[in-house]
């Protein structure tokens, strides 16, 4: 009795104790709940109809798309931009196939296994005869497809296949499930764009209309009064007017991403007056080196040129454009510089050490002698050339040593800009010099021997054996520091946007605006390496009015500074948007307008009386027709309304009070007639459904806006 009492006793404690303790149970399960969400959602690239995009799933997406880019280009690297543009087309394809999926799941469309292998076996589609599975004409082959992926499989099956071997089978397979998967896109939207091209049809009756609209013309005499000839003071614009016209054109606001506004200052941080006299004192050293014949390849390597020196002449399209026009009017021996080029902020100098014709195309083949060792190659190859000068032929000789001995076309292109080690100098060299028909020995160092025959040369043009020593302009470490210490110290003193606005010009800085700026944007204000930037301006936590952090960007050479001042949410942009209301008020304006002058013009008999009245212009206008909008020259305007009256007018009829886009209208039809053009219905019905099929193309946009997507790509890239 007395433990059961004790119990009872305590009994509120224990609840109490309980209860914390499931307390921080649940607490715990609920900050591990939050972190995961918030994870995830630190994760998410975007979103498509609700569903989430998982950043390591798009950069697969990339991924795949980047390594068919570079297997079929050849390429190992990508620079930045082309990593950014493949970022956005693989964005832009996945919103594009979630879309039509969407659609095609709730339509019953599939593609089915069946049908894509239908579609590889009779070998016709266009994206076939892009994969190397093809005959010598450039047919798609299905057998060598066959072929490869049963090769694949024992490839890839076999321990002992060799790795560079089974990487290439990667590749060529991936790249073949590429195309797969192109094809099933290209198919499934194909379906869709059928089924919706079926429900809109032409019809006899629009085929005619359609046809009158084109050969049915009028000729008038019309008289107009601008918008222009009324003052803007003489109108009177209300809020309430502009909301009416608002909603009107709202659909014309509509924005399917948030944009937002900024106000920013970019100093792009040059060299000073000092950098570059220092730099020009450098130059006139390198000058007089290169004068008193220091050696030019080495001068031009000491003095970090942005040009290097070639071993070999070059041809002046190898050179930098200011640099080939030096060489029009020099003689070899001489030098200038150095001197400015303003176009590309350089100081340059140029000395032409010598200057011959020599062919900008030589065609060649080649023998390797083979050998054990260079004493045995050197023997095989005096054995050929001793052959060779007896008579022997040069494929024969080339087939003994199991060489195609092909011709083959080498371009100044090809090895112009290249570095060339001394091995290649030779090779080059020799092939560019010797005359057609002669055979040469070109001994590599420690590497083999060539034995080459010049078959062919052509173009022969002007080369120049030229020290280049070209140097930007640029600035020190000491006038970066000076400008960002004072950029830092004014942007310290005006803490606020406002502040900011106020003192910069006075500082020597400018303020300058961008609007609508979207996140899909890589370069904020065009200006390199401003991710961090973008982030802030993006930042759900960023305010209006807020100014960012001091940024470092560009090439190392802007600083930037940002201030928010507006966004504009997915959806309807605002009627009082800036550039809305201006837009609105314009519109306003031009009904205001056309109302006085409709009234104005409402006692005109005819055009005559039109054009007696003050600010009113008349011409006559020919080859008016339904299908096209008449040009009115005397206001500048195309008028689709008044092609729309006169159509339906008939000759001597007068009309007026016909609203524009640019004036208010009167006009006598003074002549019609047909143009000389057989109607043939099946022809016009045909016309009509391309017409119908291209309006119906715009589909896209009407499911871009119910697919609800959202675009975080410029947190991580």
């Amino acid at each position: 009795m007395a433990t059961l009492q004790k119990i009872r006793n305590r009994g509120r404690i224990l609840i109490a104790t309980v209860g914390l303790a499931l307390f921080a149970f649940i607490a715990e399960e609920f900050v591990r709940s939050l972190t995961y969400t918030q994870t995830e959602s630190r994760q998410r690239v975007g979103k498509i109809y609700g569903e989430k995009i998982n950043v390591q799933d798009f950069n697969a997406l990339v991924e795949e798309y980047t390594d068919v880019v570079k297997y079929t280009q050849g390429a190992n690297t990508l620079s930045d931009d082309q990593l950014s543009m493949f970022r956005d087309q693989v964005w832009q394809t996945l919103v594009s196939d979630k879309i039509m999926q969407h659609e095609c799941e709730q339509l019953g469309l599939t593609v089915t296994d069946a049908e894509m292998q239908d579609i590889i076996n009779n070998g016709r589609n266009p994206i076939l005869a892009q994969t190397p599975f093809r005959t010598q004409q450039g047919v798609f082959d299905v057998n060598a497809l066959k072929q490869f992926l049963n090769q694949y499989n024992e490839l890839m099956g076999n321990p002992n296949t060799a790795s560079e071997l089974k990487e290439q089978a990667q590749q060529l397979y991936n790249y073949w499930k590429f195309i797969e998967k192109i094809i099933r896109r290209q198919v499934l939207n194909d379906k869709y764009q059928t089924l919706l091209n079926s429900l809109m049809v032409s019809n006899p009756v629009s085929a005619q209309a359609g046809f009158d609209a084109r050969n049915n013309e009028a000729d008038i005499y019309m008289a107009a009064l601008p918008f222009s000839s009324v003052k803007d003071d003489d109108v009177k614009v209300e809020d309430s007017d502009i909301k009416a016209k608002y909603e009107e054109l709202k659909e014309m606001f509509r924005v399917n991403e948030e944009t937002r506004d900024i106000k920013y200052i970019d100093i792009n941080v040059t060299a000073s007056d000092a950098d570059k006299a220092n730099l020009q004192k450098e130059m006139e050293g390198y000058a007089q080196a290169l004068a008193e014949g220091a050696d030019a390849a080495k001068t031009v390597r000491e003095a970090a040129s942005l040009v290097a020196y070639s071993v070999l002449p070059v041809s002046a399209k190898a050179l930098p454009h200011d640099i080939a026009e030096q060489l029009d009017s020099m003689s070899a021996g001489t030098q200038v510089g150095p001197f400015v080029h303003d176009h590309d902020n350089t100081i340059n100098i140029v000395r032409l050490i010598g200057k011959v014709s020599l062919p900008d195309s030589v065609e060649f083949r080649q023998i390797a002698a083979p050998g054990n060792d260079m004493a045995a190659i050197e023997k095989t190859a005096d054995s050929i050339m001793a052959a060779l000068a007896a008579g022997a032929d040069f494929d024969t000789i080339a087939k003994k040593y199991d060489q195609p001995a092909t011709k083959t076309w080498l371009t100044s292109s090809q090895y112009e800009g290249q570095a060339i080690d001394e091995n290649n100098r030779k090779f080059l060299g020799t092939l560019t010099t010797a005359a057609v028909g002669s055979y040469n020995k070109v001994v590599f160092d420690g590497q083999g021997v060539i034995i080459a025959q010049v078959t062919d040369r052509r173009n022969i043009i002007d080369k120049y054996d030229v020290a280049v020593i070209k140097r930007s302009m640029d600035f020190s470490k000491d006038t970066y520091n000076k400008a960002f210490n004072d950029f830092s110290s004014f942007l310290a003193g005006n803490a606020k946007a406002e502040d900011i606005e106020a003192n910069a010009a006075q500082a020597g800085y400018t303020v300058q605006t961008r609007n609508n700026m979207s996140s899909t944007e890589h370069k904020v204000v065009n200006i390199r390496s401003t991710r961090e930037t973008l982030r802030w301006i993006f930042n759900e936590d960023t305010k209006v009015g807020e100014v960012s952090p001091l940024y470092e960007c560009g090439d190392n050479d802007h600083l930037l500074v940002v201030m928010l001042t507006g966004i504009h949410k997915k959806g309807y942009l605002p009627w009082d948007d800036e550039q809305i209301r201006s837009y609105l008020t314009s519109e306003v304006m031009k009904d205001k307008k056309a109302a006085l002058l409709t009234e104005k013009m409402q006692g005109a008999k005819s055009v005559a009386d039109v054009a007696k009245m003050e600010g009113a212009v008349s011409d006559t206008v020919r080859h008016i027709t339904f299908s096209s909008n008449a040009f009115i020259s005397k206001v500048g305007s195309s008028e689709p309304a008044l092609s729309g009256s006169v159509s339906k007018a008939k000759k001597g009829d007068f009309k007026s009070g016909i609203k524009g886009k640019a004036a208010i209208y009167a006009y006598q039809v003074l002549d019609q007639k047909k143009l000389d053009a057989k109607y043939d219905q099946k022809q016009e019905e045909q016309k009509l459904q391309q017409t119908i099929a291209r309006s119906l193309g715009n589909f896209q946009n009407e499911l871009l806006q119910k697919a609800d997507i959202s675009d975080n790509r410029y947190i991580f890239y």
